[in-house]
């Protein structure tokens, strides 16, 4: 399913994302410009760092925004919250904390 927003495919819009190691996991939250491609590249390891380090591969919730600049300050907020708020965020969307990276590519 490939949502559109816009002209273009939601995968080619700013997105902030929440990735899991594993259900209620360790989580990493980070924007991407395209969406599948920077999940895809977590997923396979291709990406040095925290994530390939905690096994950090399960796109969990992602959130589509107009601008870059929007897409970074919404970042830079969601790091400063609670785990318990990121998790709830999680859980209203996602509640079985499924792997939305398949759903992107359709």
């Amino acid at each position: 399913m490939t949502r559109k927003w816009g002209k273009r495919p939601v995968t080619k819009h700013p997105a902030v994302t929440i990735l899991a190691s594993q259900p209620n996991g360790i989580l990493y939250i980070g924007v991407a410009s395209d969406l599948a491609k920077r999940s895809g590249d977590h997923k396979t390891g291709a990406i040095d760092g925290f994530t390939k380090r905690y096994g950090i591969h399960t796109l969990v919730w992602f959130e589509i925004d107009e601008t870059m600049p929007l897409t970074i300050e919404r970042e830079k907020q969601m790091k400063k919250w609670r785990r318990a708020w990121k998790i709830s965020l999680i859980e209203q969307t996602n509640p079985c904390w499924d792997d939305l990276y398949a759903a992107i590519l359709r």
